[in-house]
Formats: C-alpha cells, sequence, structure tokens
C-alpha cells in the first residue's frame, strides 16, 4: 500500500475532526490506518453534500465510482478503499452504500416530522460509521457490538443536530422533528428567527436525553473490544458527550456559534479514561497536541 495515499486519508481525518482523530490516534496498525480511510470516504461523502462547490465529486459520482471500486481512479480514496477491503475483508460494503442513501435524503428531505424519521436519518448517516468501524475494531463479529456499534453512531449524529441547528437552517433544512416543536409549544417560525427561550430549552434537554439514552447503548459493549479499541470507542464517546455540556453551559444558544469541546477539557477526559486502562495501552496515546 502507498504510504502516501493513507498519510492524505489520515490529513482528512485530522483537519475534518480533530476529536475522532484524537480518539483514534493509539489504534495499532492498521486498524488505526483503516479508520483514516473510512472517515476519509465518509466526509467526501458529506462534503459532496455540505459543499458540493468545493467537493471533488457529486454524490452520484461517488456512488457510482464506489460501485465500480476495481477500476475506480482518479482520486487517493479508490486505492484507499481497495487497500481497506482487501486488508480487512469482513467489512461489508452495504454501511457505505447505507450512508450515500442518507446523504442523498439530505437534498430531498429537509423537514422532520417525527423522532422516529430523525433517528431513521441518524442510522443511515451516522450509524452505519458504526457498522463500517466494527470489523476494523475487532477480529470477531458480535451481533450485540454491531449494535451498540451504531447506537453509538446514532447519539453523535443527535449531537451534530443539537450543535448545528443554526447551521442547517441556514442549509435549509430543519432536524428538530415538527413533533417536539408542537410537545412545547415552539413554532417553526420561531426557530428560523433563533428564539431561545424555556420552550426551546425544554426541547434540547429531550433531545439530550435521548443522545444519552443512544450513548449507553453504544458504550454497553466496550469492555468486548480489545484494549486500544475500547479505549479509541471511550474516547470518542466522552469527546462528542461533552459537546452537550457546552451546549447547556451556552444556556442552550446553539444559534449564536458552534459548541466547540476545548483541548484542555479533551485532555482531561483522556487522563481520566486512560487511568482505567493499564499503562502499556494507555500509553499509545498522544497526551498533547
Amino acid at each position: 500500500m502507498n504510504g502516501e495515499i493513507i498519510r492524505q486519508c489520515e490529513e482528512m481525518m485530522k483537519r475534518g475532526s480533530s476529536s475522532f482523530y484524537r480518539a483514534f490516534a493509539g489504534l495499532p496498525s492498521p486498524r488505526r490506518e483503516a479508520v483514516h480511510v473510512i472517515y476519509a470516504f465518509c466526509r467526501l461523502i458529506d462534503d459532496s453534500v455540505d459543499e458540493p462547490e468545493n467537493a471533488p465529486y457529486t454524490i452520484g459520482e461517488l456512488r457510482r465510482l464506489f460501485t465500480d471500486l476495481d477500476t475506480a481512479e482518479g482520486h487517493f480514496i479508490w486505492p484507499a478503499l481497495r487497500w481497506l477491503f482487501n486488508s480487512f475483508p469482513q467489512i461489508g460494503r452495504d454501511p457505505f452504500l447505507l450512508q450515500m442513501e442518507g446523504q442523498l435524503r439530505d437534498l430531498t428531505f429537509t423537514h422532520y416530522r417525527t423522532l422516529d424519521e430523525l433517528e431513521s436519518y441518524c442510522y443511515l448517516v451516522a450509524g452505519t460509521v458504526g457498522e463500517m468501524l466494527l470489523p476494523v475494531l475487532r477480529d470477531d463479529r458480535s451481533e450485540a457490538a454491531v449494535s451498540a456499534g451504531i447506537s453509538l453512531g446514532i447519539g453523535m449524529q443527535i449531537v451534530n443536530i443539537m450543535r448545528d441547528v443554526g447551521e442547517d437552517l441556514e442549509r435549509g433544512r430543519r432536524y428538530l422533528p415538527l413533533e417536539l416543536l408542537e410537545k412545547y409549544g415552539y413554532g417553526a417560525e420561531e426557530l428560523e428567527r433563533g428564539v431561545v427561550d424555556e420552550r426551546f430549552i425544554a426541547l434540547m434537554r429531550e433531545l439530550r436525553s435521548h443522545a444519552h439514552r443512544w450513548f449507553r447503548l453504544g458504550l454497553a459493549e466496550v469492555d468486548s473490544y480489545p484494549p486500544e479499541s475500547a479505549m479509541a470507542v471511550e474516547l470518542a464517546g466522552a469527546f462528542y458527550a461533552a459537546i452537550l455540556d457546552v451546549i447547556e453551559d451556552a444556556g442552550y444558544d446553539v444559534f449564536a456559534g458552534r459548541a466547540i469541546v476545548g483541548d484542555e477539557a479533551k485532555l482531561r477526559m483522556f487522563r481520566k479514561i486512560a487511568g482505567r486502562y493499564a499503562a502499556s495501552e494507555a500509553g499509545r496515546w498522544p497526551v498533547t497536541g
């Protein structure tokens, strides 16, 4: 495998999500490189919909080239994906296709009516990532672990939706379900104006409780992972759950700016989680930077 190709995937992950990059940095090779490749392809899928003017491919082109992966050329992601599937033959291709299906939904289905609809979307765009990662993070196929991985992804996507309410409105999307707006007597027009009051806070707190429920399900099988993978999963979950605390500390004003977990807070979480693992395993993770 061309090391430069893997390095380009790693750079995409480092730029796109410092939290994920740090969480998975201590995985042994080739698990670590496989995570970089999966992230890079998912980023290309996401950018093809959210930033089409800057993306190298449309979502349709990505799906076509992925379907013809053996002959796909023109970008480092294609040989990287071929390496991924050759190195981890237990990885199925269906989650990648479902991920693209979920992102395609953003082009036509932009206003959600029920929580069930929202969680179905969260499975497509994020729960599938758990399915992609599972064969990389562990050698056996455990149905309980598959379910947990999907749940963690769903919880993370709910956090994304809460954090990005304002940005998504600018893109013409409203992920907050209409049934929750109606439950708390909060109007769609008030959402457009960015009104933050006790009704909006109550709505967001309910979504927060849903996210935490999915996180609990998502971490239920973490003890069955190899230690390096278990720690990576815990770190990723902790970094994302901490976004909810930042949102709460800001009074649930998700219109004024993006909730960001600071480096010091991440370092504290790292030290706390690393302390539960053997020093020989925890020492693989970079503590600073």
